[in-house]
């Protein structure tokens, strides 16, 4: 079992950043952005009741089911894409190594 993964962060100028995030700490991927100081509000505290930290996954492996909450206000963002997460509901395990995602505005 990994200690930790990689996940990769996407630029607008097309840099992947890679952050390293521990497997064993119960974190999401929204606590390990802002642990990275990136700007996610997550003013629900990671609840999925406000979507300020919704990201697009450009390329994983494999992600988890959204869960009925999350996918109930991913559509109602208008921006969002069927690639369109809540970094919040996405718990740091082994198969989001090499996770690559961009965080996507607000409006």
């Amino acid at each position: 079992m990994k200690d930790t993964i990689t996940i990769y962060v996407a630029q607008e100028n097309g840099e992947r950043i890679a952050l390293e995030a521990p497997t064993d700490m119960g974190l999401s991927v929204m606590e390990v952005l802002k642990a990275n100081e990136y700007d996610i509000q997550a003013l629900c505290g990671g609840m999925a009741i406000c979507a300020t930290c919704h990201v697009e996954v450009l390329e994983s492996e494999a992600l988890p089911e959204q869960s009925d909450d999350e996918a109930y206000m991913l559509e109602s963002l208008p921006h969002a894409t069927q690639q369109s997460r809540l970094s919040c509901q996405l718990r740091v395990n082994e198969e989001l190594d090499g996770i690559v995602l961009r965080i996507m505005p607000e409006a």
